[in-house]
């Protein structure tokens, strides 16, 4: 554990040194546990001083997780030099029974169907450099019942635009619950990320509508989201001046079927497949002013059957190739999410109120980021070292330390060095290549 204070010790103004001396426990055993990191089984894989009392008052106590994760960001894995972009998803993990806080009904991209279990809503900071995301802040969302419909009928209006009636403004749109989580969080950590100077927020598909990019704008921030496939898009029109009314702001709707080769930015050929790219400064009705919308055109040269991609951002001054490359730099939240269940206790904790399913949930998210730290030494010797082999090595320092209490005479340093890789070889993948700088 002794590799672990040191990289703590940033968050020792932020919490007491009870709680840090806990912390420090439970990231010990996280990196330890091979699965189901529960309290009890981290209080197993713990140090002494780790007990399941002393893990348990440590979920149970109220933290503030985003200085922390900020905190440890900024003094280890951000730099203000480099360019980052902001992500959201939503992540949805099954959990049985009906007693854990915040669980509900929530639909699930890994199962395709609506599942029982707890949702999470997470902003990140993506590295384009490095094209590394890191979590930063992180809410449970809470299920809520949907309102009584109102079954009263509406008056119908006659045909025609009502005498007198005069143009207006487009109305600000009615928020679901989703995004005034998701505008209360942005707000939250805007001063964070002045330091950084992040100007631009990627957002799934979900999010690809006009409510979404209101509440982006409302925060200073540009949209970079994708459209249905389907989406009606309009050019602008470029038509004499009529001789009575205003003149249209919409041309032609958009053929995606026959895009203008004008706009083509790049084709090439992958295999059996080629593939375009378009750009073009295009208006949706929803919208009140002009997009920049990409679209990305995939068709199969033997069978010419043909498929497209409807990306679009609210800034006007970002180029195709930028639009796709930082869309893409999305799916690595997406990562972050596997590591959390698959590693760090997202799928396995079984705590059940607010406050321990609070620090669950952020202890998984804060696990990620902390082993991206300790995993750099390792990388620069081997690009392909995982989480897994880190595991590997943890676990095995912690048989060999409960070994050597058996002994009646400690062993040499060498011998002990030489133990310890052997014993990490059997847990790990990559653990073979290490051997010259285990020691």
């Amino acid at each position: 554990m002794s590799e672990i204070i040191p990289l703590l010790l940033c968050l020792a103004p932020h919490l007491s040194a009870t709680t840090l001396r806990q912390l420090h426990h439970v990231v010990f055993a996280m990196l330890c546990i091979p699965k189901r990191a529960t309290i009890l089984g981290l209080s197993r894989w713990s140090e002494k001083g780790g007990s399941y009392r002393t893990l348990q008052r440590l979920y149970h106590m109220p933290i503030d997780w985003l200085a922390v994760h900020w905190i440890f960001l900024k003094t280890h894995l951000i730099s203000p030099d480099k360019f980052y972009l902001l992500a959201g998803d939503e992540v949805v993990e099954a959990k049985a029974g009906k007693k854990t806080y915040g669980v509900g009904r929530f639909y699930s991209g890994l199962a395709q169907r609506v599942i029982p279990g707890i949702s999470v809503l997470a902003l990140s900071l993506v590295d384009v450099e490095s094209r590394q995301s890191y979590p930063l802040y992180v809410q449970q969302i809470i299920p809520q019942s949907l309102p009584e419909p109102d079954v009263t009928p509406k008056a119908k209006r006659g045909r025609g635009r009502p005498k007198g009636s005069k143009s207006y403004a487009k109305p600000e749109p009615v928020l679901s619950p989703l995004l005034q989580l998701l505008g209360q969080m942005i707000r939250t950590i805007q001063a964070q990320i002045a330091y950084l100077q992040v100007k631009h927020i990627v957002l799934d598909g979900n999010f690809g509508n006009y409510p979404s990019t209101w509440l982006v704008q409302q925060t200073n921030l540009h949209i970079i989201s994708k459209m249905k496939r389907n989406a009606a898009l309009y050019l602008p029109y470029s038509g004499p001046k009529p001789k009575r009314g205003p003149t249209s702001r919409y041309g032609d709707k958009l053929n995606y079927q026959h895009l203008p080769q004008s706009a083509r930015v790049t084709s090439r050929n992958e295999g059996h497949y080629q593939i375009e790219t378009y750009r073009l400064q295009l208006y949706h009705k929803d919208y009140p002013n002009l997009l920049n919308v990409v679209i990305v055109v995939k068709t199969h040269l033997l069978t010419g059957k043909r498929g497209h991609v409807v990306l679009f951002s609210t800034d006007l001054t970002l180029t195709a190739e930028q639009i796709v490359d930082y869309y893409s730099l999305r799916f690595q939240i997406e990562f972050n999410f596997r590591d959390t269940k698959q590693h760090w206790g997202l799928d396995d904790f079984m705590t059940v109120k607010p406050q321990a399913v609070t620090n669950s949930i952020n202890l998984a998210f804060f696990m990620v980021n902390c082993s991206r730290v300790i995993l750099k030494p390792y990388r620069e010797h081997d690009p392909d070292f995982s989480v897994l082999d880190l595991k590997a090595q943890f676990r095995a320092q912690r048989y060999l330390s409960e070994t050597i209490k058996l002994l009646p005479q400690t062993p040499t340093p060498d011998l002990i060095s030489r133990i310890w890789r052997r014993l990490a070889r059997f847990g790990g993948i990559r653990t073979r290549t290490i051997d010259d700088f285990a020691a």
